[in-house]
């Protein structure tokens, strides 16, 4: 469902593809190709925009708040994600329901574990791992991650033609 808030609509790039079942409402901005799931919330209610950008993947269940908020393009957030942060860089991903607090930016192609919590304000740089409650860096992604993540980004970006064509 796509929503009006005020003289705010969302604007859907024409081959990206929003569930049925998801809820998107202000000043949302989705990029080409990006898939939003059943169960998702991005709600953009401040003063500035929420910006997804290209081959961006939400999955169900996950909940995206912010002012102000740039996701950057072949980024997945996983199932049952709240991101309330700044930014997330480039090919990064954000594992099953973690939490990323707000004033808080994830720089390019970074993970952050299931379950783990990115505090507010806290700044993370290019390619970090980061794992545990609160979030810690743990080490740099490997190439063997950052090429899987790319995968998963671009697959859920083929698998949301499926759910386009088929008018779901």
């Amino acid at each position: 469902m796509i929503r009006t808030l005020g003289d705010k609509t969302p604007r859907v790039a024409e081959t990206a593809w929003v569930s049925e079942f998801a809820y998107v409402v202000g000043d949302v901005e989705i990029g080409e190709h990006c898939s939003i799931w059943p169960g998702v919330t991005i709600r953009a209610d401040g003063d500035d925009k929420i910006v997804l950008g290209d081959y961006v993947n939400v999955q169900e269940g996950s909940v995206i708040h912010g002012d102000g908020l740039i996701i950057e393009h072949h980024v997945t957030i996983g199932h049952g994600v709240v991101v309330h942060g700044d930014f997330i860089g480039e090919g990064s991903l954000l594992g099953n329901n973690c939490t990323f607090l707000n004033r808080s930016s994830l720089g390019k192609h970074c993970l952050i574990a299931a379950n783990s919590v990115v505090l507010s304000g806290v700044k993370i740089p290019d390619s970090s791992f980061v794992t545990g409650v609160p979030g810690e860096i743990k080490r740099q992604v490997s190439e063997e991650q950052r090429a899987g993540m790319l995968h998963t980004a671009n697959h859920l970006a083929e698998k949301k033609e499926l759910f386009r064509q088929s008018g779901l």
